[in-house]
This record gives structure tokens, C-alpha cells and sequence, in this order.
């Protein structure tokens, strides 16, 4: 069983379409697409376990150059 997640992306002005560009690169995410609102980047992103998503997210998407903050949201199914 896999763990989704869509994690909301903060970056600094002028860098979303960069930022998504190089969050797209990453195995495991799905997507990633620059949006309008309090967040600039959404990423929806899959991996084999809540450990392995967070690792992703800390050691590769909080990584990337632009990145001021992230809010990780993984999928639950009521």
C-alpha cells in the first residue's frame, strides 16, 4: 500500500515555476503545479511508506533553492 500526499509549497518571489520544475524531477512525485493563493507550488507525491515521504520531502524537496517553507498533507481515506 502506497501513501499520497499533496505537499504545499511556499517559495520566494519569482521562483514557483522554478521551484515546480525541479520538485517534478523527484521520484515519487506525481505532480507538481504552480498555483495562485497562500502557496505558490502543490506537489502530489507517492511513496511505500510515511517514513520514505518524509525522507523525500526533507532530503530532497526542502533542498531545492527557492524553497522558504512546506506543509506535507498526506491522503487519508475515511
Amino acid at each position: 500500500m502506497s501513501v499520497i500526499a499533496y505537499v504545499l509549497i511556499q517559495t520566494e518571489v519569482g521562483k514557483a515555476a522554478h521551484v515546480a520544475e525541479q520538485v517534478a524531477k523527484i521520484q515519487g512525485v506525481v505532480s507538481a503545479e504552480d498555483v495562485t493563493g497562500p502557496y505558490d507550488v502543490i506537489v502530489r507525491a507517492e511513496s511505500s511508506s510515511v517514513d520514505e515521504l518524509g525522507k523525500m520531502v526533507v532530503s530532497r524537496v526542502q533542498l531545492i533553492e527557492g524553497i522558504t517553507r512546506t506543509l506535507t498533507c498526506p491522503v487519508v481515506n475515511l
